[in-house]
């Protein structure tokens, strides 16, 4: 397994931190056009808008951040399989990818085509979903910031050469 140089992990992460906050960015403007919608904004705007902005940039930067979220846990010392937080980013952030990919693109786009023919409900489509992965990504972010639970697995012995000194673990 391939790992990074200092200056190519920083590069990952600044990579990783910028799609990542893009993602949300993206995901807080599809929340706040469905609010907008769901006030009574005029709806011939705030819909295809929201279709241009899932269809152009949501769904994109869903599947760019998994990408960036795989590469950073297989070409960094954190692995994908190492530790609890990690794995459970990474399938948070899958099961959002295929939510986003085969649910919330093709509602939204469908929702743009209605026009003003919506329900209560048509206008919840674009309401419900944002909040929860909203929320999702900011439990990400607490658990990037607190690295829960440990390690799946013990850690490797490391060899100790003659002559090393036991090191203390305080």
């Amino acid at each position: 397994m391939s790992r990074l140089s200092p200056t190519g992990r920083k590069a990952l992460l600044t990579l990783h931190l910028v799609t990542s906050l893009s993602w949300l960015g993206a995901d807080l403007v599809l929340l706040a056009l469905g609010v907008a919608g769901l006030r009574g904004a005029d709806a011939e705007v705030v819909y295809p808008a929201a279709g241009l902005l899932v269809t152009w940039l949501f769904a994109p930067l869903s599947v760019l951040v998994w990408l960036v979220g795989l590469a950073s846990a297989l070409l960094t010392p954190w692995g994908l399989l190492r530790w609890r937080w990690v794995l459970v980013k990474f399938a948070i952030t899958t099961a959002m990818l295929g939510l986003v990919l085969l649910l919330l693109a093709p509602t939204v786009r469908r929702i743009a085509e209605l026009g003003t023919d919506l329900t209560t409900r048509d206008r919840l489509d674009l309401i419900i979903p944002p909040t929860v992965s909203t929320t999702l990504l900011i439990v990400m972010t607490v658990l990037s910031t607190y690295k829960p639970w440990g390690r799946l697995r013990p850690a490797a012995p490391v060899a100790r050469r003659p002559g090393d000194r036991a090191r203390s673990r305080m």
